[in-house]
């Protein structure tokens, strides 16, 4: 992955002395997984080039350092060497913290003054949202363009990449330059390569200080942020509001009502957790009218889905939602419709990387729920399986709710997180998972979120 700054104007060599590194040399910098370099591939007085490379083993980080008893950052080996990931930001700070700070001893007046920057990141993860890049960086005074080639071009059915090559150019301080790419680029990757703890909030809003509490699309650069921790993209949003002017809160306040559909919110992280298992097929038990096969079809990872319902009709009304009449031969060949009963077992279910069971356990009767554990978790027993259900507490929120009534008519039940997670230890202990708790939705201190997944992983 490779980070560019580019300065034009006068004595543009001067750019060494504000990132602290000399032209006429090349420098190494140790990283947990890999290393970063630091060079200038052009240089003269009127246009001077920085470049900040990484080199990230994949091997690390799939099976972790000689020597290391913790193993790797991640089960498989996927994209994250090679795109601008965490990794970028966090050597960005490794490497150009000094210059961050916006402190330069040398020439402390050019630090402080707006210079013709041009920076350039390669291979950024939008997953094809060309809108993104331009609400990010447009507001804040760049003239922003991207550039996108096909997967492959002997394969022109496979369609666009998912990545973006980047480039902004402005008049802007150096320091404010490398903070707006730092609090950036995970906007764009929404999978840290690092655990987040409640310093990440201070982190997020020291760096976006002086620009991000104005920034228009502040709400949906919290949100993305903090992809896996709502409840910190929450605070971090209070935090922003409370530093505006008064007259401006009320404005702000009701932006941040603006929140996405729970449903589209469950389905993107689920549809995240499939990608970070490495499953490339998959099976989507309960269909339904494929909401989440529609975006797992999108996936260049994914090669084969099975998408498999109880009723006929769901999956009819799934096949014109699909458009499959009309669809490419190669998304026609990668789908199977299949009509068929999780509580039976079925050979056709096995075979596949990852099963989803996404809100439809609660269900199936009580008495059934013994028969559809063995079909899924011994007989199909793929290496993950994802399982999304309702948080029962979390119904108190719903104002037109009766008490202790269920949000479906055709729920057999509901579970607590306290029930869910005592499932959860059922199956591990039976069939030899581990598992992964977590919550989708706004996250309420004392009732959860409104709706609790679980990742399981196959022992071996």
């Amino acid at each position: 992955m490779l980070f560019t700054i580019t300065y034009e104007g006068k004595n543009t060599q001067d750019l060494g002395y504000l990132l602290f590194k000399h032209p006429d040399r090349a420098q190494q910098f140790p990283l947990s997984y890999g290393k970063a370099y630091v060079f200038y591939p052009e240089v003269s007085d009127a246009r001077t080039t920085a470049a900040l490379l990484l080199d990230i083993d994949p091997l690390d980080l799939a099976c972790g350092k000689v020597g290391s008893t913790e193993g790797g950052l991640f089960d498989y080996v996927n994209d994250r060497p090679y795109a601008s990931t965490s990794f970028m930001s966090s050597a960005i700070v490794r490497v150009f913290g000094t210059a961050m700070s916006g402190r330069c001893d040398q020439l402390p007046e050019l630090a402080n003054t707006p210079l013709h920057l041009t920076a350039t990141l390669s291979a950024l993860k939008d997953n094809r949202d060309a809108e993104l890049a331009k609400q990010l960086f447009e507001p804040l005074g760049y003239t922003v363009s991207t550039s996108r080639t096909e997967l492959d071009e002997k394969f022109p059915e496979w369609g666009e990449s998912p990545y973006i090559d980047l480039t902004v150019s402005g008049n802007v301080r150096l320091c404010d330059l490398l903070n707006h790419i730092y609090v950036l680029i995970p906007v764009f990757d929404t999978q840290k390569h690092y655990y987040m703890a409640e310093d990440e909030i201070e982190k997020l809003l020291s760096h976006g200080e002086g620009w991000l509490a104005d920034h228009p699309y502040k709400e949906k650069i919290t949100r993305r942020y903090f992809a896996q921790k709502r409840s910190y993209a929450r605070r971090a949003m209070d935090q922003l509001i409370s530093d505006l002017p008064e007259s401006e809160i009320e404005d702000a306040a009701e932006e941040k009502e603006i929140r996405t559909p729970l449903n589209t919110q469950r389905m993107e992280t689920v549809r995240d957790a499939v990608l970070a298992s490495g499953a490339a097929s998959v099976i989507d038990l309960g269909c339904g009218e494929c909401r989440l096969t529609s975006l797992l079809l999108n996936e260049p990872q994914i090669k084969r889905i099975t998408a498999c319902d109880v009723s006929v009709r769901e999956l009819e009304k799934a096949a014109q939602k699909l458009h499959l009449d009309r669809t490419t031969e190669y998304r026609r060949n990668k789908l199977t419709l299949m009509q068929a009963s999780l509580t039976y077992m079925d050979k056709r279910f096995s075979g596949f990387d990852c099963a989803c069971i996404i809100e439809v356990i609660e269900h199936i009767e009580p008495m059934r729920i013994p028969a559809m554990e063995r079909v899924v978790f011994e007989f199909a027993a793929p290496q993950t399986v994802i399982v999304t259900t309702p948080n029962r507490e979390y119904n108190a929120k719903y104002e037109k709710m009766q008490e202790n009534a269920l949000r479906h008519s055709d729920h057999r039940f509901e579970w607590t997180r306290v029930e869910f997670e005592a499932w959860t230890k059922h199956i591990c202990e039976t069939f030899g998972y581990t598992c992964e708790l977590r919550s989708i939705g706004d996250n309420d201190p004392e009732l959860g979120a409104p709706t609790q997944m679980g990742v399981f992983t196959k022992h071996g």
